[in-house]
């Protein structure tokens, strides 16, 4: 879906966004999610997924990784850190991995809303 750096805020921006076309326009505007896949969604449905992307990042994997650190052994291993999360300025637009600051816990912190939203 990402090309280049992911910025947190703005993805969330855009999502926020969706969501009040979708409470205008409901069913009966629908794009085409992702892009040449041949499905069609409402705009609600696609800030759903983007919303479920950007939370796995945070969230770990069936292998017990979290995409937000990379390949970073210490974290993702280590049970005295790999449950302290940390909020980055950006993110990877293909793996997720945390780049930039660390400590972006303003805007960032945006994901424990995404996730208390959607259920996850």
């Amino acid at each position: 879906f990402w090309r280049g750096p992911l910025w947190f805020p703005l993805n969330y921006l855009i999502i926020e966004t969706l969501q009040k076309f979708d409470a205008f326009y409901g069913e009966t505007m629908q794009v085409e999610f992702p892009t040449g896949s041949g499905t069609f969604l409402s705009l609600g449905k696609v800030a759903a997924e983007l919303s479920c992307c950007l939370t796995h990042i945070f969230l770990q994997n069936e292998d017990g990784k979290r995409a937000v650190y990379g390949g970073v052994k210490t974290f993702q291993h280590d049970s005295n850190w790999c449950n302290l999360l940390q909020f980055y300025e950006n993110f990877h637009g293909d793996n997720g991995a945390g780049l930039g600051a660390s400590h972006q816990t303003g805007w960032t912190g945006l994901v424990a809303y995404l996730l208390w939203k959607h259920g996850e």
